[in-house]
């Protein structure tokens, strides 16, 4: 479900995970960008590709927002739903965005 309230990088950035393009992925991020996975922090393109490759992406998963919960231009927090081959089940997600790109990217418990 696409949420009109989303700022575009974050539903390009859903739309890229659900479609399996990791170099679509990726480029949502600047070179030294982080994913923050349940306190599990991967800095950068390669260590964001190694962790993509085995729990995101290379898991075939399937990114749903259930809920916007705050959007500013520099922060968004959602409530995602996914299903994959890794995981599935609720999160809280946290964009920290910066110049069109997420800086950061949190994932955490629901």
């Amino acid at each position: 479900m696409a949420d009109q309230t989303l700022p575009t990088v974050i539903e390009s950035l859903r739309q890229a995970i659900n479609r399996g393009d990791t170099e679509a992925f990726l480029a949502f991020f600047p070179e030294d960008g982080v994913v923050e996975d349940w306190g599990r922090r991967f800095s950068g393109h390669a260590a964001i590709r190694g962790w993509s490759d085995k729990e995101l992406i290379g898991a075939k998963g399937t990114l749903t927002i259930a809920k916007v919960l705050s959007a500013s231009p520099e922060k968004v927090e959602v409530m995602t739903d996914w299903k994959s081959s890794f995981f599935s089940g609720t999160s809280k997600f946290t964009f920290t965005l910066e110049g069109g790109k997420v800086r950061e990217l949190r994932i955490s418990e629901s």
